[in-house]
């Protein structure tokens, strides 16, 4: 049997078309044929890189997260923003909705998939606390703009807050819950010099994310 000459533009492709798919179809409603389909790869082509649809998927999450990752870092290394204004922009940045809207069209609710939820959570802890959040508050207390103690469980207690208490994506939400939440997290981090982290127009991408959360194929939506 030839060998492939090529396997990083399989990967590639294999990943580029699960990603559409995903984005289209939600992850629970695309099947390892619908990504075999649209390749014309075979099976065993398929099974040679990746051992199931769910390893695709960690794959597509990685590489998204990795595009989001210098997004990030040019806000974490910018010069010219305190730690709050960047603490402000990243925030932002991080639910830019050309971006942010992919995950939500593709992931299923997290509650109802704890290795997807599980997955989260060890980014949290092991990626971007310590690459962005904490190097962030460090700098806001170094300058005056942000008052704590404890950056990095400040770090950990706002990320766990906004990627898991408001996240849309983890269990059916509405506007209203969204709004309720919004405003006690806002509240809970005033004391450390936080002031309306989460602003209008945060929360009227957030409320967005509830109409885009969790198979958008069988609402009707798309996220094209």
């Amino acid at each position: 049997m030839a060998r492939n000459k090529y396997p990083e533009e399989t990967v590639r492709k294999i990943l580029d078309t699960a990603e559409r798919l995903f984005i289209e179809k939600g992850y629970d409603q695309t099947s390892l044929q619908d990504i075999l389909t649209a390749t014309g790869l075979s099976k065993g082509a398929i099974y040679h890189h990746f051992l199931s649809k769910e390893e695709i998927f960690y794959f597509v999450c990685d590489r998204i997260g990795q595009r989001n990752g210098e997004i990030l870092s040019e806000v974490r290394d910018n010069p010219n923003l305190n730690g709050m204004e960047k603490l402000r922009t990243i925030f932002k940045v991080s639910l830019h909705p050309e971006r942010q809207a992919k995950m939500f069209c593709m992931m299923p609710y997290l509650l109802d998939n704890a290795k997807f939820l599980a997955s989260e959570m060890r980014s949290i802890f092991s990626e971007v606390v310590p690459d962005f959040m904490e190097p962030i508050i460090r700098e806001g207390v170094a300058d005056g703009s942000i008052h704590t103690d404890h950056p990095r469980e400040l770090g950990e207690a706002i990320i766990l807050l906004s990627d898991v208490w408001i996240n849309p994506i983890v269990r059916p939400t509405t506007p209203e819950e969204i709004k309720a939440r919004c405003a006690m997290f806002n509240q809970l981090l005033s004391p450390f010099g936080i002031e309306e982290l989460i602003d209008g127009e945060i929360l009227k991408t957030l409320i967005g994310y509830t109409e885009l959360a969790h198979h958008p194929s069988s609402s009707g939506k798309t996220c094209d």
